[in-house]
């Protein structure tokens, strides 16, 4: 099997015994709700003076993050992403979005 693909970063390698970095992307294990430490925080940096809700701290499958990030969005009414490890809320919505998120479950929320 030809396993060209997950070799595309590495350009070449004099050292007889390198062996390539073969990460098998396997889901991260998505910690339950009430063991989650998620931070909710308000950010207007790089956003051309617009606020956002950031919610940090997720630890889990990527999926499991675009379905809080949906959760959130829909039930403050607005948009948003949810990539790496961080959902973004359009807008000042700090005290709804934990108040959703300690109804939830998610016991170990705060504001910094």
């Amino acid at each position: 099997m030809n396993d060209w693909k997950k070799r595309l970063d590495i350009v070449y390698s004099t050292n007889p015994d390198f062996h390539y970095n073969r990460e098998d992307e396997g889901e991260n294990e998505t910690l339950p709700k009430e063991k989650q430490l998620l931070r909710v925080s308000l950010d207007k940096r790089n956003r051309k003076g617009k606020a956002v809700t950031l919610i940090t701290g997720f630890v889990g499958a990527d999926d499991d993050l675009q379905e809080l990030g949906k959760l959130l969005k829909m039930r403050c009414g607005v948009g948003g992403s949810a990539k790496e490890g961080e959902i973004i809320v359009q807008g000042d919505h700090r005290e709804k979005v934990l108040d959703i998120l300690k109804k939830e479950g998610y016991a170990k929320s705060r504001i910094i």
